[in-house]
């Protein structure tokens, strides 16, 4: 656990990196769709990570800082209960992955936070630079009630290290523009989200974009009644995006953050 702490900046930073030059290759050579704007998004796309990168730089609040704060203090539910480490560490990504499923269903569910939100689906395109797209104020949320449920937890370290590096993996790899054979897809999607399963949550129509919240583990979506198999258009053609703000200038950074508070027409 020491060990991973002290190198967690190491790890985090490799493990982004290598699955990203991954999903590059992958997506150039074997694409699941045609050509995504990449010129007009990705500026936009990689201008939006890099302005959270440096905000979550700035606040003193992060998810292995909450779990610091649990070792520091003995105080958590997995300091109370008597669990090995292993099962403590499964448990709390379990827990964690569920908590990000729900947190995401909520962002839909009510408007102040679908506002928010809804810039990640503003895209008008699918690829792994998809999932980089959040706003701000939605990465400072996330943080906030990771957190807290961190220390309620007591999460180890270890855990809230791997389930990060798992979520920032499972989001490039599910938002991926890369084509994976149909009976690979299909045995796949009985354990993790795969990017079919999620493109489904990308499109422009809303009883298919308020489906399939999972971002690692599908059996939530299962579990809870929001699983969609398949879209009504092929996976190859269906529109992505949102009916709003879907014109080419708003892919740009100055209009991707203002995009929460303007006119909200759907």
């Amino acid at each position: 656990m020491i060990d991973a702490l002290s190198f967690e900046d190491i790890l985090r930073i490799s493990a982004f990196t290598l699955i990203a030059v991954i999903m590059v290759l992958w997506e150039l050579l074997f694409p699941r769709r045609g050509p995504s704007k990449k010129r007009v998004r990705w500026p936009g796309n990689l201008g939006i990570f890099l302005i959270n990168t440096c905000m979550l730089a700035l606040i003193p609040i992060t998810a292995v800082g909450a779990a610091v704060f649990s070792i520091q203090n003995q105080f958590g539910l997995f300091y109370w209960v008597e669990l090995e480490f292993w099962p403590k560490v499964i448990l709390c990504i379990l827990i964690l992955d569920l908590l990000i499923y729900w947190q995401h269903r909520i962002f839909h569910m009510i408007d102040p936070f679908w506002r928010i939100h809804r810039m990640h689906h503003t895209d008008t395109a699918f690829d792994f630079t998809t999932a980089l797209r959040f706003h701000p104020i939605e990465i400072f949320i996330s943080i906030l009630v990771k957190a807290v449920v961190i220390i309620l937890l007591g999460a180890p370290a270890f855990a809230v290290i791997a389930f990060e590096i798992i979520l920032n993996g499972s989001a490039m790899f599910n938002h991926g523009n890369i084509k994976i054979p149909k009976v690979v897809d299909r045995g796949l999607r009985w354990i993790i989200v795969t990017p079919d399963m999620h493109r489904i949550h990308h499109s422009v129509d809303p009883n298919e974009h308020n489906m399939n919240y999972g971002f690692f583990l599908s059996v939530w979506d299962r579990i809870f009644g929001s699983y969609l198999n398949q879209p009504r258009q092929p996976q190859t053609t269906m529109p992505i995006g949102l009916e709003i703000f879907n014109q080419d200038s708003e892919a740009r950074v100055d209009r991707l953050m203002t995009q929460p508070f303007r006119k909200n027409t759907i």
